[in-house]
């Protein structure tokens, strides 16, 4: 599985940079995708973000140090990139349950976090239902908040901001826009290249922006092929579920890699407790 060996790769940079600045992105070129689906795929496989597996290597091999070596605790904090004792204290204490300081002590318990590398195997016991669709650029209309760089920050602000869109009487109003299909609310995350990372509440529209919805703003989905799952469930965990699952169980298997366009995730009603969604995945057949 040659994307598996660039995951591994790009955990080589990593594991090279931790007393250094660790540059997403170039983790990401070297894993031959985006910066977001980079970040998607490390933390769905490893059962881990990112930001936190670096966090505990670099506290695991700070406990080497301390107890190897004369090393003192400020000089370790700007080693690691804390800008005080403070923080480099307190992500210690997070990882090891005792200060730094204590870590000197003959007999004190540390944690200890490997360096990671990725196998896979594909069970198939649970069958998955997908199809392939090729669409031509299409337009949303839609509200839209910016996203972080670190996507598990955006797993708290997505849901405050789909809230705040739903309290606001505005997703009705959207559904009256809809013009094409897949007929249903999307999810557009909008996260390629060095733009800003966006995400869309919207619908499919060709129809100009009313006056009374000044707020809408529209986005031209790039012509591309999709891996489209169906799905339903209890929201937020059914969606998050089959995410996993198409990123751990059927891209490895499917002959494609992520392609340079949004994820998108249709929502077709509108009851949380048994929703009926579909995710959809940009491809592109391997090189």
């Amino acid at each position: 599985m040659e994307w598996l060996e660039r995951l591994n790769y790009a955990v080589d940079y990593i594991e090279e940079h931790l007393t250094e600045e660790i540059h997403y992105d170039e983790a990401a070129k070297i894993a031959c995708c985006s910066t977001f689906h980079f970040q998607r795929m490390f933390s769905y496989i490893a059962g881990v973000p990112l930001s936190e597996y670096i966090r505990r290597r670099r506290m695991t091999v700070a406990a080497f140090e301390l107890q190897q070596s004369a090393a003192k605790v400020i000089d370790l904090a700007l080693r690691f990139g804390y800008d005080s004792p403070t923080a480099f204290n307190r992500a210690f204490q997070g990882v090891h349950g005792v200060p730094p300081t204590a870590a000197k002590e003959t007999g004190v318990t540390l944690n200890t976090y490997p360096r990671i590398s990725f196998h896979i195997s594909i069970k198939g016991d649970v069958k998955m239902d997908y199809r392939i669709e090729k669409k031509e650029a299409f337009r949303i209309v839609g509200l839209k908040t910016p996203l972080d760089k670190d996507i598990e920050k955006n797993f708290q602000s997505v849901p405050i901001f789909w809230q705040k869109v739903s309290q606001s009487g505005a997703i009705p109003k959207l559904c009256t826009l809809i013009t094409g299909e897949p007929n249903g609310v999307l999810g557009v995350s909008v996260c390629m290249g060095d733009k800003a990372w966006e995400y869309y509440i919207s619908v499919i529209s060709d129809l100009p922006i009313p006056r009374d919805f000044p707020d809408l703003c529209t986005y031209t989905v790039p012509a591309s092929t999709w891996a489209v799952f169906p799905g339903k469930g209890a929201m937020p965990n059914s969606i998050q579920e089959l995410e996993k699952r198409i990123v751990t169980e059927w891209l490895p298997a499917s002959g494609y890699e992520y392609a340079s366009a949004p994820d998108i995730e249709v929502y077709l009603n509108a009851d949380p407790q048994n929703s009926v969604f579909e995710v959809w995945l940009p491809i592109v057949k391997k090189s």
